[in-house]
């Protein structure tokens, strides 16, 4: 019995210390881990405009995401249509993934060659957001970083 009680109590010290002390996943005192970084972006379509939109974003703005995938520059991307009340709100959202902050570094000229492997050339590609601006209104752009819980 003396056995009996000594082992159970040992097994409860080892219970309530494993209780008391923190996890180690918190160690750090963060409770979440870095994540990837997003860039959401806010597009609103000048009326009659959507289907023209929509199908840039279908053709060319697809063709330069795969190949930014490819690249491995981006890790995702996504169009969100949304609800536009007004002319203020966006009818398009786009979504672009990337593994962390360090991705964004020098993305420019990184971006350059993707939109010259799709396009043809730089200049085509500024020529085609020179047409784009025409059809739409770029509201605002954000750039998140998630939150990866423990």
């Amino acid at each position: 019995m003396n056995r009996l009680t000594h082992g159970l109590c040992a097994s409860a010290a080892l219970l309530a210390l494993a209780t008391l002390t923190p996890p180690a996943a918190h160690a750090d005192g963060r409770y979440w881990n870095d994540g990837p970084v997003v860039n959401v972006s806010y597009i609103h379509t000048i009326d009659g405009h959507f289907d023209e939109y929509m199908h840039y974003l279908q053709t060319t703005y697809k063709q330069t995401q795969e190949a930014a995938k490819k690249a491995g520059l981006i890790l995702s991307y996504r169009v969100l249509l949304a609800e536009s009340r007004n002319p203020e709100d966006p009818d398009i959202i786009l979504v672009v993934e990337y593994k962390n902050w360090a991705a964004l570094d020098h993305l420019g000229g990184k971006f350059e060659a993707v939109a010259t492997q799709v396009e043809g050339s730089v200049d085509k590609a500024n020529q085609g957001v020179a047409e784009r601006n025409k059809i739409r209104t770029i509201l605002g752009s954000r750039t998140l970083q998630e939150a990866v819980l423990k």
